[in-house]
């Protein structure tokens, strides 16, 4: 795990993916500056080229300075989009493999969760600068508890869907489509003995269903110790409706498993998105009555 954050530390703020101005996110800035940190404006925010925030050269740039700038203590995502998965070879991981810092966002940020995670180095999937106008205070105290390095655990009520149980493993995962996006590459999440968590937005959901049925074929789910499915929102459907939303879609393909299996989990492209650490261990409990989430 990197370090942890305290008062007086510097976070920067950039683009990896779509454009963004500072107006956008300066909700952001004042909340960290509430919590007694520093902010440094990365050079992605305002830069445009058509929907991104600059060229691949510039947003890589933008990251590997901060990356390798000692008094930058965490990365912070203004946007997602897509974007990411353009600059992640291009960056250097060298210097951050020695000291590691905390890399934030999620969505399209995936990439970076997954290319870093197989480093063993711990991220966090929470809010991004543009969200924190928006987003629940739950989602907002658990982002500061995770920088800040406090104790992290949830209670979340049961649904229908969950599967019974108990597994101990390092979490991973981030938006299903971007996980399937990088299957076969060097940043492909290693799921082998791991808890996996999925999110998802704007998908059709026949889409929902040729991804799932890919981590199945492809041996991806076989290994998982528990799987958590956060939130699957403002879904699509054709003419023909496929049939199943979501969540059905998905407990139809990992039905058969046996391991601990949470639905409706607050994190993802909602207002409520609770940070999650990945790459740190957790215990996952799922009873008649909640799912309990516990980081060690």
């Amino acid at each position: 795990m990197p370090e942890y954050l305290k008062k007086g530390d510097t976070v920067g703020i950039l683009a990896t993916a779509r454009k963004i101005d500072l107006a956008t996110i300066e909700p952001g800035i004042k909340l960290l500056e509430s919590w007694g940190l520093k902010v440094v404006i990365g050079k992605t925010i305002g830069k445009e080229q058509n929907q991104l925030a600059g060229a691949d050269w510039q947003r890589a740039t933008d990251f590997q300075e901060m990356l390798d700038n000692p008094t930058i203590k965490a990365i912070w995502a203004a946007k997602g989009g897509y974007g990411t998965v353009r600059i992640v070879d291009r960056i250097n991981f060298t210097n951050f493999k020695k000291k590691p810092k905390w890399v934030i966002g999620f969505s399209d940020m995936t990439v970076m969760h997954s290319h870093i995670n197989n480093m063993d180095i711990g991220t966090l999937h929470a809010i991004m600068a543009i969200s924190a106008k928006t987003a629940t205070p739950e989602a907002i105290e658990s982002f500061r508890k995770a920088l800040f390095g406090e104790k992290l655990e949830y209670h979340i009520p049961a649904h229908p869907f969950n599967k019974k149980g108990k597994a101990q493993g390092e979490l991973v995962g981030g938006n299903l489509s971007v996980l399937y996006s990088i299957q076969g590459s060097k940043s492909a999440v290693d799921m082998k003995g791991k808890i996996l968590f999925i999110e998802d937005l704007d998908e059709y959901l026949y889409h929902i269903d040729r991804m799932m049925m890919n981590l199945k074929r492809n041996g991806s789910l076989d290994g998982l110790k528990g799987i958590i499915v956060g939130g699957m929102t403002s879904m699509n459907d054709n003419d023909i409706p496929w049939g199943k939303d979501a969540l059905e879609i998905i407990e139809d393909v990992v039905k058969d498993l046996k391991i601990p299996i949470a639905y409706n989990f607050p994190a993802g492209h909602i207002k409520d998105n609770r940070a999650l650490i990945l790459g740190k261990s957790v215990t996952l409990e799922v009873n008649d009555k909640e799912t309990v989430l516990k980081f060690e």
